[in-house]
């Protein structure tokens, strides 16, 4: 079936459910998972209003993200399963989850989203939906 299960999050609470059925498919399938994180380069929060040097950003988005990927990697571990993380920054977040499964060589993503509609889909599921229309790797939409 699948070699490799590609996991994304985002540190959500809904994250954290589709990382635990991620892990509980790659178990029960006896495979492999890495899991992604994305953050934005400093230079493309230029427009925000920030505090932070970009050495600031960069130490605080990796603290971030190693946060995020530690939850995954400790629920793999628990549960006997590999896992290998990696945290990429990229400006648009879907495209770095779909080079980071095609670098890892994973056959699905698994990611999580709101399952909402109109206007709350397009401000909250933005990522997920891209991911989904411009991958062509198998992608889990786990609700």
């Amino acid at each position: 079936m699948y070699k490799r299960i590609m996991i994304s999050t985002d540190g959500s609470k809904l994250s954290r459910k589709a990382i635990k059925h991620g892990i509980a498919l790659a178990k029960s399938i006896k495979t492999r998972v890495a899991a992604v994180t994305v953050s934005a380069p400093f230079e493309s929060q230029a427009f925000e209003l920030m505090t932070d040097s970009s050495e600031q950003y960069k130490n605080r988005t990796a603290d971030l993200a190693a946060k995020h990927l530690r939850v995954v990697k400790d629920m793999a571990t628990a549960a006997g399963v590999t896992c290998n993380v990696v945290h990429i920054e990229h400006h648009q977040p879907y495209a770095g989850i779909i080079i980071a499964a095609k670098k890892a060589h994973c056959d699905l993503i698994v990611m999580a989203s709101h399952g909402r509609r109109g206007y709350a889909a397009v401000l909250l599921g933005i990522e997920t939906v891209k991911v989904l229309t411009h991958s062509k790797i198998p992608v889990l939409d786990y609700r």
